[in-house]
């Protein structure tokens, strides 16, 4: 990887991830808890979300050790679920809003790939187009696996966590360990889906 090209594949994250978490504020907000508004999280200013180990130091990891791909995170959104106007599915809708936003751009500028294509878009704009699709759409898959802290595991313990409450408990103290043990080992069974909607919705393999 070139360094113009990890820097654009950089900052692509770091603006991904922002949105990310942006949407998160935003539906706890419409549900009712004005938390990260009053901490000033509704803002796509990336430095009011960066995360040292997220955003920083695992997307260099990846790149040292030649993953083929990078991955990353900012700081959550804080939110009040007890502020949130449903209790029962409030948190795993302010869960989904941020998997759901990348979708939504790699939709946005997937859909433009396809149709657009290299007649009509400018020269470079194809190869830029697609890091942005796939690297949204790497963020949605990877948030929406059910391991805490990432955005799928609220999902997945809004249906089990009543009826397991245990499991729930035992993921939330060694999530982050299952995450990294994930990360480095078993990410490449992420990757052929990525792979595939990157397809679907461009109609290309990747460049």
């Amino acid at each position: 990887m070139q360094v113009v090209d990890f820097i654009f594949s950089i900052a692509v994250l770091i603006m991904s991830v922002v949105i990310h978490e942006v949407s998160h504020g935003y539906m706890a907000y419409s549900l009712g808890d004005p938390t990260a508004k009053h901490e000033g999280r509704l803002t796509l200013n990336p430095l009011k979300h960066l995360d040292p180990f997220g955003s920083v130091l695992l997307p260099a990891i990846m790149v040292i050790l030649k993953t083929g791909f990078i991955i990353g995170w900012a700081k959550p959104v804080p939110y009040n679920p007890y502020n949130l106007k449903n209790q029962r599915w409030g948190p795993a809708a302010v869960a989904v809003a941020g998997p759901a936003s990348n979708v939504l751009i790699a939709l946005i500028f997937g859909l433009l790939l396809r149709f657009g294509g290299s007649v009509f878009l400018p020269e470079g704009s194809v190869q830029i187009l697609s890091v942005i699709v796939f690297i949204n759409l790497l963020l949605a898959v990877f948030n929406l696996i059910p391991i805490p802290p990432l955005d799928g595991s609220k999902i997945f313990f809004a249906f089990i966590g009543r009826i397991w409450p245990d499991l729930e408990y035992f993921m939330e103290q060694w999530g982050f360990v299952i995450l990294i043990f994930f990360i480095f080992f078993l990410f490449r069974f992420v990757f052929p889906v990525v792979l595939l909607l990157f397809r679907l919705i461009t109609g290309a393999g990747l460049i």
